[in-house]
């Protein structure tokens, strides 16, 4: 755990809230010079508390009208199976996050598909000819009731 102080948290709320925050705003915000607030920023960065910046794009309004998530069962756990798994998944642009498990399934797939036949092509064509699948489990999400990024501080 990095040891971050009350200005360091007040950068983080700020920039989690607003990702495209200039420099001089920042540092109004928080009542620090620019170059202070640069200085924070880059080693926050460099700490990786900061790992990137992006842009939050609605999946819905780009065709993709179905949110997934999608367990899965591995065969075997033996090392090479697990690596082959994870490196198909991160080849995969419809899988936003992978997730490895504790229990019953081994992981867990949030996945933005167009339709249900796009889903039907994604399931059968992607996922069941991977090396080591043994049991796909998929549940289509409805509505979502909170989706965020911000990590609480």
């Amino acid at each position: 755990m990095i040891d971050l102080d009350a200005v360091d948290l007040e950068i983080l709320r700020a920039l989690q809230a607003e990702g495209r925050l200039t420099n001089a705003e920042l540092a109004r915000r928080v009542n620090l010079s620019p170059p202070a607030i640069h200085a924070r920023v880059r080693r926050l960065e460099e700490q990786g508390v900061i790992r990137g910046y992006v842009a939050l794009v609605d999946h819905a309004s780009l065709g993709y009208d179905m949110l997934c998530f999608i367990n899965i069962r591995l065969q075997t756990h033996q090392f090479e199976f697990a690596k082959q798994f994870r490196e198909d998944i991160q080849a995969k642009p419809e899988v936003l996050e992978c997730h490895h498990l504790t229990g019953e399934f081994d992981y867990l797939l949030k996945v933005v598909i167009k339709n249900r036949q796009d889903l039907e092509r994604f399931v059968v064509q992607e996922l069941t000819p991977l090396q080591g699948v043994s049991r796909i489990y998929t549940s289509l999400v409805l509505s979502e009731i909170k989706s965020g990024t911000a990590v609480p501080l």
